[in-house]
């Protein structure tokens, strides 16, 4: 089983587009969103009707938790910009397509064969908002994944490719396919990197388990293109990462 592990489109569809066709090429036999699809980006509607041709699970991220309750977003972030484009995609969301993201669940277990086990979340096991970093204390990341064992975990969130190792288990996080970041900012407007990313999780059974991590480049203009075409609150903040 080669599984690809995909997070953070945030809108991007010519960055999902170039990873699913580069999973393809790679083998996946399947694909697991780990949350965070439509917000923050110029093409809502265009990810959200690829994920669902896909019929990949989906897990739910809190940026898709935003979407429909319009009052969470304030308890995780106060920041205009932000909010503002969370705003913007839900209002122009069909009721179709929320319902869409309302089918995506909280956590995801995926049978690799054998006795090998891929547990999938979006921040950590037990929060959609909480940041697992390459830097997490292993005390504090024993507190996030609680209750929880798998060969392989992923999630999502920080925008950051990850890979390390936890008592045994592997734990990945597989960057961000539409907004991958340079570096932790802890809230700050992050500096973004003009190519997408992904994971590849393979098995073949035997308990063989390997973990690659994956960027596909992209065309600086073109993503220029896609956020200056949509008159949406991050805009500018696009043209000006990718010019």
């Amino acid at each position: 089983m080669v599984v690809a592990l995909i997070s953070d489109l945030h809108g991007n569809a010519l960055a999902l587009d170039a990873v699913v066709d580069d999973a393809a090429r790679a083998g996946a036999s399947r694909i697991v969103c780990l949350g965070d699809v439509a917000t923050l980006g110029p093409e809502p509607h265009a990810v959200l009707a690829r994920l669902s041709a896909l019929g990949c699970a989906c897990i739910v991220g809190n940026h898709d938790a935003f979407l429909l309750d319009a009052e969470l977003i304030r308890k995780y972030t106060e920041a205009p910009p932000v909010v503002d484009a969370v705003d913007w995609c839900r209002a122009q969301l069909s009721a179709a397509e929320l319902d869409f993201v309302r089918s995506f669940v909280p956590t995801l277990t995926v049978p690799l064969g054998g006795d090998a086990t891929l547990f999938c979340y979006h921040g950590t096991p037990r929060s959609n908002m909480e940041d697992l970093l390459a830097t997490t204390p292993a005390a504090q990341l024993d507190e996030m994944v609680a209750g929880q064992a798998a060969t392989v975990m992923a999630g999502g969130h920080t925008h950051l490719q990850m890979l390390r190792q936890h008592h045994g288990t592997l734990i990945v996080n597989p960057g961000s396919v539409g907004l991958p970041f340079v570096k932790h900012e802890g809230g700050g407007p992050p500096t973004l990197m003009a190519h997408a990313e992904y994971a590849m999780v393979e098995a073949d059974g035997s308990g063989r388990v390997e973990v690659r991590l994956r960027r596909v480049p992209l065309d600086k203009a073109a993503l220029r293109d896609q956020a200056a075409a949509c008159a949406f609150p991050l805009r500018e903040y696009l043209v000006a990462q990718y010019s």
